[in-house]
């Protein structure tokens, strides 16, 4: 998260338990005071809050090929070594990092083999559609399906590789209101 956000914002999300399973708590300047944060102060998301995230790519005009042309987002700001992207409704920003190679690993979700670290969007069904019907079927690293079907969480998802070897992960819930369920999915 500290990627994401500054030193005090990664603290409070942490605080509401959004630092994922594995990661280092974020570090922060000796000189910062840290503050708990009560879980009641953390406050849902709406749309006018966007994210922003910065990812390494190796090559900047493949990055650029492949995000702008094959995913179709439109690119906004741009200069020889980063470009930001509209990434349905939130900011993506490729840096190129001469030299790049991210190596993943796996956790099984649902019985497929996600890759770890990712990013991802929740989509419409619409927008989903729309979206994976621009990719060829053999360039999925998991073909788009319907995950945890009949559960709280069913939806559909993906996963591909953009050119850099950054996992991407794009789904549709068939219940936008499950989004956040609170529910043991390995006990159902």
């Amino acid at each position: 998260f500290f990627f994401l956000f500054g030193p005090m914002e990664a603290m409070a999300l942490a605080s509401c338990g959004a630092r994922g399973v594995g990661l280092p708590p974020p570090r922060l300047p000796r000189s910062a005071s840290l503050r708990r944060v009560s879980s009641a102060s953390c406050k849902p998301s709406d749309v006018s809050t966007r994210f922003h995230v910065a990812i390494p790519v190796s090559d900047l005009s493949v990055a650029r090929e492949f995000y702008g042309g094959t995913l179709g987002l439109k690119e906004g700001r741009r200069s020889a070594s980063w470009q930001d992207y509209d990434f349905f409704g939130h900011q993506l920003v490729c840096h190129e990092v001469p030299g790049y190679n991210p190596e993943a690993s796996r956790s099984a979700v649902d019985g497929d083999p996600v890759p770890v670290p990712h990013i991802g969007l929740c989509l419409s069904g619409e927008d989903f559609g729309t979206l994976t019907s621009r990719i060829d079927a053999d360039a999925w690293e998991v073909a788009p399906h319907l995950r945890f079907a009949g559960q709280k969480g069913e939806q559909m998802c993906c996963f591909l590789y953009d050119p850099s070897g950054n996992a991407l992960e794009f789904k549709s819930m068939t219940d936008d209101a499950m989004l956040f369920a609170r529910y043991d999915v390995d006990n159902v």
